[in-house]
């Protein structure tokens, strides 16, 4: 919510971040929708662990790698939108919530 609130402190200047289209306020937008969708895929998970035997050591590994997703992926979309050579470190959260996700499908009995 806070991240929305500064981004909506400045949506009404066409021009902020280079304009509505530019490739900064894009990854800032994807750094925003991000801490969302990542945190629903957590609350999720959390879910599915507590309805469906899992293993232990199987929900352990894929908690872990969602919280890495859903810190690093907002993390890199906003240091991407500052610098862009970052946008090579994407595989970081991209691997993280893949891991988790196939855990939840891996640990599934």
């Amino acid at each position: 919510m806070i991240s929305g609130s500064i981004i909506g402190l400045f949506f009404y200047n066409a021009d902020w971040l280079g304009g509505y289209t530019s490739f900064r306020r894009r990854m800032v937008r994807l750094a925003h929708i991000s801490c969302f969708g990542i945190g629903f895929l957590n609350v999720l998970f959390g879910l599915t662990a507590a309805s469906i035997p899992l293993d232990a050591d199987i929900a352990r590994v894929g908690s872990v790698a969602l919280l890495i997703a859903a810190v690093a992926m907002p993390a890199n979309c906003l240091l991407t939108a500052w610098r862009a050579p970052f946008r090579h470190f994407f595989f970081v959260p991209v691997l993280a919530a893949t891991t988790g996700i196939l855990s939840i499908l891996a640990g599934w009995r």
